[in-house]
């Protein structure tokens, strides 16, 4: 499959010239897997009103490793958003660009320096700490090579995500959402990962008040269509 990218500096790697690509469309391009990390990004750029067409990349065909994609991404990871000023890649940096992008759509408090900082101190826990230890299980060669290495990783994942969502019910959520009652980016990252707990072996239903937050993000009309969309765009 060959990606269309676009002409611009490559932004993300912080170089003035001689990393350019061709881009073909008026559209922002949002690159992204179903299931993965990346609907965060895809429920983010969809709160925010932002026109964009999203592009559905086959993890398991290896679809992030061809020449066109690693053009865009060297990381050869999702998501990525080629925007007609630069190529974003990496939640955190998409979530605060959906944010500040689209002020009105009130998806981060970017009038109070302490409250945003507060917010990219939750994502970049869940970042950091949480999908971490959750790819540990189906994405252990990253670390090891050993099969009594990778099997020692999958079986520490259950703990490891309960200890983190542990931390998430009494210290984290504060109201209704991640930031008490607003809502933020914040909520579309911890969505996206509650949607992992099952299939690390963590019995959601033990921590009421992620459960709750799952429910009430499931009633928003943007996670509605972005589910949708990631189920039919194949």
């Amino acid at each position: 499959r060959q990606w269309k990218v676009m002409e611009c500096s490559a932004i993300h790697k912080g170089l003035s010239s001689g990393y350019r690509f061709s881009f073909f469309g008026e559209l922002m391009e949002f690159f992204y897997a179903a299931g993965a990390c990346s609907l965060a990004s895809h429920i983010a750029l969809e709160e925010a009103g932002l026109e964009f067409e999203a592009k559905r990349v086959d993890l398991f065909k290896g679809e992030q490793q061809e020449a066109s994609f690693l053009s865009m991404n060297p990381k050869g990871r999702i998501p990525v958003l080629v925007t007609d000023r630069g190529i974003l890649t990496e939640n955190m940096a998409i979530l605060l660009y959906a944010a500040m992008t689209s002020p009105s759509a009130r998806l981060a408090p970017l009038d109070d320096p302490l409250l945003l900082a507060r917010m990219q101190s939750f994502n970049a826990y869940l970042a950091t700490t949480v999908h971490v230890a959750h790819a540990h299980g189906p994405r252990g060669i990253r670390w090891a090579d050993a099969p009594a290495s990778l099997e020692d990783m999958k079986n520490k994942v259950p703990e490891n995500m309960s200890a983190a969502f542990q931390l998430i019910e009494d210290e984290y959520l504060e109201g209704p959402w991640v930031m008490g009652e607003e809502y933020s980016v914040a909520d579309a990252y911890l969505f996206t990962l509650t949607r992992w707990l099952k299939s690390d072996g963590v019995d959601p239903d033990q921590f009421q008040k992620v459960k709750d937050h799952h429910n009430r993000m499931l009633e928003r009309q943007a996670v509605q269509t972005v589910l949708s969309r990631e189920r039919s765009n194949k």
